[in-house]
């Protein structure tokens, strides 16, 4: 299933994409997307249903996030090594992990703000892992099945804020706006392998980013169980699980956002992202 919440911010209603590509209502069985309506059984009662017989809703003007009401996200840094080679950055040994805040969290359509100041403002595709049963010390053999989903995240970061600033990467990675979520999430049994993904990045038109998640360092499995050595993930948490090459930092010279410029962004399977950005204080 595709799943998808769509409306005004913080007016979002659940729905899902039909086998024709249509939109359709979910809120006469569920109240939402997110936490307990992510359960296994729950998720296994919304794929029985018949499409046909739910309310068919016209294009809205809006996509939200496909998760309501996130927890936490947490990051993987550097889990691409041809991405930490244009860093200049060491291939990991470990999985770096940050977090991004809730506040961060936008739709797939919705603008993306270049902080106040800010002149560094860059650009990540990742694939995103939708957590759907709390895991505590899961192993790598039975991570997947605490996932309920993946979809695609806009890792947006203001590299300035991130490496020049001090302390951790968190104040390059929270500002608002700076987590594009969906269109939708695609249920797992859909993916049969989230380890051979396509997922690209264009700006303006000019493809930057394109490559496979058969090229991360550590895979979802071992994302999902690592993690959880470290905190429970619960229902409605996202693993962003970091991003291949071609990013504005590691273009020889540089290049960031600005505003008015255009981000379209996907990954196989999981649909596309298009956002305009824009100056803060602007609208």
């Amino acid at each position: 299933m595709k799943l998808l919440r769509y409306g005004p911010i913080g007016q979002e209603k659940p729905g899902l994409v039909d086998t024709q590509g249509q939109l359709r209502d979910l809120s006469g069985h569920i109240g939402d997307i997110g936490g307990a309506t992510l359960a296994p059984d729950v998720l296994q009662l919304l794929a029985a249903l018949d499409t046909n017989d739910l309310p068919l809703v016209s294009q809205p003007q809006r996509y939200g996030a496909p998760v309501a009401q996130v927890g936490k996200i947490v990051c993987v840094g550097l889990n691409y090594a041809d991405h930490a080679a244009e860093t200049g950055a060491p291939i990991p040994v470990e999985p770096i992990l940050f977090l991004k805040p809730s506040s961060s969290i936008g739709g797939a359509y919705d603008d993306v703000v270049i902080p106040r100041g800010s002149v560094k403002t860059d650009w990540e595709v990742e694939l995103g892992v939708v957590i759907g049963t709390k895991a505590s010390y899961v192993s790598e053999e039975d991570a997947l099945d605490y996932v309920a989903g993946y979809t695609v995240i806009n890792d947006v970061s203001e590299r300035e804020y991130q490496l020049e600033r001090g302390g951790q990467w968190d104040k390059g990675k929270g500002c608002d706006t700076f987590s594009p979520i969906g269109p939708w999430m695609v249920t797992r049994d859909e993916v049969a392998n989230p380890q051979d993904l396509k997922l690209w990045l264009e700006v303006n038109g000019k493809r930057f980013q394109d490559g496979s998640t058969r090229t991360m360092i550590f895979p979802v499995a071992k994302l999902v169980s690592y993690i959880s050595e470290f905190m429970s993930l619960l229902p409605g948490d996202i693993i962003s699980t970091g991003t291949p090459p071609g990013v504005g930092l590691g273009q020889k010279p540089p290049v960031y956002l600005r505003p008015g410029d255009r981000m379209h962004l996907g990954i196989e399977g999981l649909g596309e992202q298009h956002q305009s950005t824009r100056a803060w204080g602007t609208s």
